[in-house]
């Protein structure tokens, strides 16, 4: 089982002045909503995870889903044998998390992750669901906390793109 998670820090809040409604996807993607995120396999009990505070949560939701697409451009779909690579790459950092599918799976892993340890894997029908899961979850606590946001235009084109599986 695949459980996406993140919490936002303390130490990078948002500027007050931030008019959600009208903020370009630029800070949408960047320069708001920073903390860190997680990847886990419940069932092995292992996790990625960062540790540094400034992950721009929403940017990683939105880019999760952006590879999930990538990665199932192959015509033969879960039948392909041949690996597809994406990368996520932190902006801040010279730290990137690999993906990897080849036929119905694909392994997750972290350039900061220690030497030998193996890769998460998952089916990429659940890592799809999932990150579509936790892209509208995150919405939906990030308009809890600034109401406003749900008026946001990028936020409504963003939902429709990548609508819950």
């Amino acid at each position: 089982m695949l459980d996406i998670g993140y919490a936002l820090s303390n130490r990078f809040p948002d500027p007050p002045q931030t008019d959600y409604r009208r903020a370009d996807v630029r800070a949408l993607r960047h320069d708001l909503f920073c903390g860190d995120v997680y990847l886990a396999d419940t069932k092995a009990d292992r996790e990625l995870s960062t540790a540094w505070g400034w992950v721009p949560v929403l940017d990683f939701a939105w880019a999760l889903c952006d590879i999930v697409e990538l990665l199932d451009r192959d015509p033969l779909g879960s039948r392909a044998s041949r690996p597809q690579y994406a990368d996520l790459d932190f902006t801040e950092s010279s730290d990137r998390m690999l993906f990897e599918r080849r036929f119905g799976w694909v392994d997750v892993e972290g350039e900061w992750m220690p030497g030998g340890e193996p890769p998460l894997t998952f089916a990429h029908a659940e890592l799809r669901r999932e990150a579509r899961d936790f892209l509208h979850d995150l919405i939906a606590d990030l308009v809890d906390l600034h109401e406003e946001l749900g008026e946001n235009p990028a936020i409504w084109d963003l939902q429709a793109r990548f609508p819950r599986v």
